[in-house]
């Protein structure tokens, strides 16, 4: 079956950095277009940044861009997301997700499948 597993969260202190792993099986990893979303408590979902198939292209939310880079190694099948400058307002469980419908869609109700979660917690 599919799976995603994210890993890397933990806490650590305002600006410093952290690197997101996720390890993806049971699909054809380099078909999927792959995305890094979070959620803290009482918030909806959002998404943090996106990745297509080849990394080719990539989109990051506001307010995240210049400060988080996401990468893909599709052998083997891993996403990553470097986070520098990192701020309390950065603390939320991060999910990765996967969409297989060709496009490189911001939205999470258009990703299929979905990890379960890495918590970073950013003190100040």
């Amino acid at each position: 079956q599919v799976q995603l597993v994210e890993s890397g969260g933990r806490l650590v202190q305002a600006g410093d950095s952290l690197r997101l792993s996720c390890a993806v099986s049971g699909l054809t990893f380099r078909l999927y277009a792959m995305g890094w979303f979070r959620q803290a408590p009482g918030k909806e979902r959002e998404y943090v940044a996106v990745i297509s198939w080849n990394a080719d292209r990539t989109v990051y939310a506001d307010s995240v861009e210049g400060r988080f880079t996401i990468s893909r190694d599709n052998a083997p099948n891993m996403l990553y997301l470097q986070m520098n400058s990192l701020q309390p307002e950065d603390t939320s469980v991060y999910y990765c997700a996967a969409d297989g419908s060709g496009g490189l869609p911001t939205s999470s109700s258009r990703y299929h499948y979905w990890g379960q979660g890495t918590q970073v917690t950013v003190s100040s």
